[in-house]
């Protein structure tokens, strides 16, 4: 399993928080999102899910994906 943390502009209440964590888990992921850091902390399994395909779940809910570490 990797971790990934993702930098991401454009959340602020709990709406964004179920809207990306629930977007993370249908792709079989495990997410938290931390608002006071603007960050999604991502668990996946790199060998069924990549980080592109994480980042672009996350964009298709209206937010931007700007970093990661």
């Amino acid at each position: 399993m990797k971790n990934v943390t993702l930098k991401v502009e454009g959340m602020s209440c709990g709406h964004c928080v179920n809207s990306i964590e629930g977007a993370i888990k249908e792709l079989g992921a495990k997410g938290h999102v931390d608002l006071a850091n603007e960050t999604v902390t991502v668990e996946f399994d790199e060998t069924s899910i990549t980080l592109e395909v994480v980042k672009e779940a996350i964009e298709e809910q209206g937010y931007t994906v700007v970093g990661f570490s």
